[in-house]
């Protein structure tokens, strides 16, 4: 793991003002762990911006998601979101498992499936410095399961969110909620941040008529502290925040062993994050982070969860020797995982206590001028397979100062969770399916080909050529000796595809950005499976996406701002093509205070994912939004 570096071209704090040229000149980190210029960076790296998130009207983290066209965001119902890069989706938020998710450094990944929980994700939006999206694979610096991507959500400064700030929104569909942030800096020099949010909504409708229990209550507390002393920088971080979920099926639900009244899912947690850099006399620096993160999540009658993770990193860039630019680090974390277990489901041993431990090195060659070869390599341990090896090879190319080539060579893994190997189903005898004991680590290796231009200051795009070869991908396979199911490694495949996206300022107020995806999997199952349905639920993923964003200053108090996006049919799930429509309109009332009307799905509603069964129906949505700044 890896912290953010706060880092903008020019030494600009605000975003909301760079041109298409600035744009390209920001910081980026997620790549090679040391700020260097987007463009220069040999990934297909996206990012998000604070005046991006503002101006699209997104009121949770999953929503402003959206804005990166190298993802695919898939709503499921009110509060439950299913992301993913470059396919692999496969269905369920539980199941979306190969994408490495990180805030301010801090992994919000659980072992209990490899995956994120993104109704537990409460970030407040207003703070967002930027989101650094990464398709492809990112194991050689941030370990295993950044199979096909990873997220780097980085919050803004103490510093630079001093005074106060009040907002609310609100919906037609019951949508609403409030945030506040006080800021400040002490007599001894140490720069403060109170913050924190409410958000709640009602039910959704159904497909086809009825309402889906899917209404939440969440709340979130937060606070952040830096200061400096000589030549040491050092940040506290630290959040609280609970929800209450209701869940999706009407009523009851059928589950072996009978049907099951569902209560309210709680989700609930803590976290505490520590960093101290320190910059060196002969040109290098070094930095310790350190976080304990604690999860309590009851979701009746199928299980109770709590999880505590504890995690320390450290990291030593050299200064640069000759032609050669090395950061290399270490990585230990300790969770202790308590489940209860249930009649319906069970994980077992229901009490565990993993480990995790890694050593990284990335070596940046300049082999010319206009050349970098990146060589990289990262050995971790793991509890259920030892010890991983995760390699990778970057070239980059650049062609001029506006133009660069770039091509990379990869292994990375996504590692067993708790729910492959420990989990059994009913929770009792007699068994329908157990995890599996032999269940092997799912392994991609991955071949890019890129190209990031800026022919023109008004003018910058990227395009990206993947494939993904995968090996041991999971599978339920009947075991022979007995009358029950277990998880095996029984599949394999390929993903092959283009990500494109660009930005073109056709006006000096008048922006627009475009991005499109297009995939091909190719998955088949190994001799001796006869998982049939398994490989259908693989093949959840559109094979294209798409979307247009305009962004049209009417004057310096006044902006419309309108997104189109296209998601392709989705046969597995049987989820049909679908195109949204969403509009804003925005208003800087006077210094301090602005106000917003926003519109969703304006040309009518869809399904995004899921059972056809619950499927939501995610239909037209007018809001407003008001923000004070003091």
């Amino acid at each position: 793991m890896a912290w953010p570096v706060i880092a903008v071209a020019g030494g600009q704090d605000d975003l909301a003002d760079l041109s298409i040229e600035e744009l390209a000149n920001i910081q980026v980190t997620s790549v090679s762990k040391r700020p260097e210029r987007l463009q220069d960076a040999p990934a297909a790296v996206f990012v998000i911006t604070a005046d991006d998130i503002r101006r699209s009207g997104a009121d949770s983290l999953p929503e402003a998601l959206r804005l990166a066209p190298n993802l695919h965001v898939a709503r499921i119902n009110g509060y439950g979101y299913s992301i993913s890069a470059r396919g692999l989706n496969s269905g369920a938020s539980v199941l979306s498992n190969k994408l490495l998710v990180l805030v301010d450094g801090r992994s919000v990944y659980t072992p209990l499936f490899s995956g994120v929980f993104w109704d537990a994700q409460d970030v407040l939006l207003q703070d967002i410095e930027r989101i650094e999206v990464v398709s492809g694979p990112g194991g050689v610096l941030w370990g295993l399961n950044a199979v096909n991507g990873v997220i780097n959500i980085t919050t803004r400064s103490a510093r630079a969110t001093q005074g106060g700030m009040l907002a609310a929104h609100g919906a037609n569909d019951g949508a609403a909620g409030a945030a506040f942030r006080q800021g400040g800096t002490s007599e001894g020099g140490v720069a403060w941040r109170a913050y924190g949010k409410y958000a709640r909504r009602d039910d959704s409708d159904r497909v086809g008529g009825g309402r889906i229990d899917d209404r939440y209550r969440r709340a979130m507390l937060g606070a952040r502290a830096e200061w400096e002393r000589g030549g040491d920088a050092f940040t506290v971080i630290g959040n609280v925040h609970q929800g209450r979920l209701d869940q999706p099926q009407p009523g009851e639900i059928a589950v072996p062993g009978g049907p099951a009244d569902l209560g309210r899912v709680r989700s609930d947690g803590a976290n505490l994050t520590a960093r101290w850099q320190r910059a060196l006399d002969d040109g290098g620096n070094v930095a310790v982070q350190a976080y304990l993160d604690h999860t309590v999540r009851e979701a009746p009658p199928l299980f109770t969860e709590r999880l505590t993770t504890t995690d320390l990193q450290f990291q030593h860039t050299l200064p640069s020797a000759d032609a050669h630019d090395i950061v290399w680090g270490a990585n230990y974390r300790h969770s202790r995982d308590r489940v209860g277990n249930s009649r319906y489901v069970a994980f077992l041993p229901a009490h565990t206590t993993q480990r995790w431990g890694s050593l990284f090195v990335q070596d940046e060659i300049t082999l010319r001028d206009d050349w970098r070869l990146t060589l990289g390599a990262r050995a971790e341990y793991n509890h259920y397979t030892g010890t991983e090896f995760l390699p990778s090879a970057r070239l980059s190319w650049r062609l001029s100062p506006q133009h660069a080539l770039w091509a990379s060579a990869s292994r990375t893994v996504r590692a067993p969770s708790r729910l492959d190997v420990d989990a059994w189903v009913p929770g009792q005898p007699p068994y329908i399916l157990r995890g599996g004991p032999e269940v092997q680590s799912e392994v991609a290796r991955v071949i890019e080909l890129g190209y990031r231009g800026q022919p023109a200051a008004t003018l910058s795009y990227s395009v990206t050529l993947f494939h993904h070869d995968y090996d041991h991908l999971r599978t339920q396979e009947l075991d022979p000796t007995r009358s029950y199911l277990v998880f095996a490694s029984l599949m394999e495949g390929s993903g092959s595809g283009i990500e494109a996206w660009g930005s073109w300022q056709a006006m000096p107020r008048w922006r627009l950005s475009a991005g499109w995806t297009a995939l091909h999997q190719r998955l088949r199952l190994k001799p001796g499976s006869n998982d049939v349905a398994g490989l259908r639920v693989a093949r959840r993923d559109p094979s294209h996406t798409a979307q247009l964003r305009s962004n049209f200053n009417l004057d310096d108090a006044r902006e419309i701002d309108v997104t189109l996006r296209r998601v392709g049919e989705m046969p597995a799930s049987r989820v049909a093509s679908y195109t949204a429509l969403d509009a804003r309109f925005g208003w800087r009332v006077r210094p301090g205070l602005a106000l917003s009307v926003y519109g969703e799905n304006l040309n009518g509603g869809h399904a995004e994912f899921g059972s056809s069964t619950y499927w939501a129906e995610f239909e037209r949505r007018v809001g407003v939004k008001v923000r004070w700044d003091y």
